[in-house]
């Protein structure tokens, strides 16, 4: 790929990969916020936004807007993490100048009506509902909210039954006055629109926004001191355990060498050492995988398994195991080569589509990779030695440390010590 960096007249920048192949544009662009900018008593807030984005714009109400999104046949979808609002625009070519106006009336001029705000209301409050009997959402909210307490991310993206209700269309409009600005964009452009063309439409699209956005201090985080569990009772054959503990920074100088180290503990699938244990020599559970969460505030290496009520102390206590033996010992030369192989091999298919070739570049630079990173990442992987993963296997993998949240009826691990004490 030629990743070309374009600034507007107006001194916007973006990423552009230019080609016409097929007449279509993908823009993905994010503001930095996300939920952690949700005032204290709005939870959810950003994530309304988001669901509020194609309900009215302009001289149009949520009606006319969505007709004009399907004469246009525009796609777009706004999302909220932790740390950014997201979306993701796609036009054909042809229809680019009056899809970017509707883009732009999107940012700059949004509604929040009062009935669509109440409708919208309404769907969160149902979906809240229906998170209530996913054990797995159960979980994973519970594992936040243990690990780490009293920071912003220990509060649901979504929100709360308490908290949502609480929101009104003024908190919208500030929300996205204070976030969507030109300071605090990114944006990343691909398929048929030459440099030239995307520096004006640039501007167009974006120029009208704020200059700076007015973004709360969030904290970096503190996870928890494990070892420590929270049991949640659900009447369920099959529990759903979440475990996790401090992983690393994106920025750490570890981080790769952490990156191919997961994809030996939990990150490969059958190939991982954690779905051979439990799974492939003991038939404890259907699944059990690990990743790493690498948030602007914190960094996480989480796992999660699904097993059954009876075996949940045991498959746990072989997790446990197993990360005590890799911090050890560290994986073999042979698992090295292997997560190596793949991880390069598969990068590749990262890029198969103008809207994941917008992905991938975005969150480079959110991550502050740069371009080039794209064209050096996988000399990079290459590059890391087995003294490397074996030193952050024994940095990252004390098991004494763990954070754990169970959701089901576990019939051993409550009386189980080495979990650590119930919070």
């Amino acid at each position: 790929m030629d990743i070309q960096r374009i600034t507007s007249p107006g001194g916007i920048t973006a990423f552009l990969v230019e080609h016409h192949d097929n007449p279509l544009i993908a823009l993905r662009f994010a503001f930095r916020g996300g939920s952690a900018q949700d005032p204290e008593g709005k939870g959810g807030l950003s994530y309304f936004v988001t669901g509020m984005m194609d309900e009215g714009a302009g001289d149009m109400d949520a009606a006319a807007f969505q007709e004009k999104e399907q004469e246009l046949a525009v796609h777009m979808d706004f999302n909220t993490s932790r740390d950014l609002v997201t979306c993701s625009y796609q036009t054909l070519t042809a229809r680019k100048d009056d899809a970017f106006d509707l883009l732009k009336t999107v940012l700059t001029e949004p509604r929040f009506d009062a009935d669509a705000t109440e409708r919208v209301k309404g769907q969160i409050l149902a979906g809240l509902k229906l998170d209530q009997n996913n054990p797995v959402n159960v979980a994973s909210r519970a594992w936040s909210e243990l690990a780490f307490d009293g920071h912003p991310y220990s509060l649901p993206i979504k929100g709360s039954f308490d908290t949502v209700p609480a929101i009104m269309p003024e908190d919208l409009k500030s929300y996205a006055n204070r976030v969507f600005a030109r300071n605090n964009l990114i944006v990343v452009a691909v398929g048929d629109i030459d440099p030239e063309t995307l520096a004006k439409d640039l501007d167009h699209i974006f120029g009208g926004l704020p200059e700076k956005s007015e973004l709360a201090s969030v904290p970096d985080a503190k996870l928890v001191s494990g070892p420590v569990r929270e049991i949640v009772e659900m009447d369920i054959p099959q529990s759903i355990v979440q475990f996790g503990q401090q992983g690393v920074m994106r920025s750490d100088p570890e981080f790769l060498p952490a990156y191919v180290l997961n994809y030996i503990i939990g990150g490969g699938g059958f190939n991982s050492r954690l779905m051979e244990e439990v799974r492939v020599k003991r038939g404890l559970a259907y699944s059990v995988n690990s990743h790493l969460f690498p948030f602007q505030h914190a960094a996480v290496f989480m796992g999660r398994v699904a097993t059954k009520n009876e075996a949940v102390a045991e498959s746990l206590s072989v997790i446990k195991q197993e990360l005590s033996r890799i911090a050890e010992e560290g994986p073999t030369e042979d698992e090295l080569d292997d997560a190596k192989r793949y991880l390069t091999g598969a990068y590749a298919l990262r890029f198969d589509s103008s809207s994941s070739i917008a992905n991938q570049l975005l969150f480079l630079e959110v991550e502050g990779l740069g371009v080039d990173y794209v064209h050096e990442r996988n000399d990079l992987i290459e590059a890391v030695t087995l003294e490397d993963v074996k030193q952050v296997a024994h940095r990252m993998l004390g098991t004494d440390r763990l954070i754990t949240t169970i959701v089901g009826k576990p019939v051993e691990a409550e009386a189980d010590p080495s979990l650590g004490e119930m919070a």
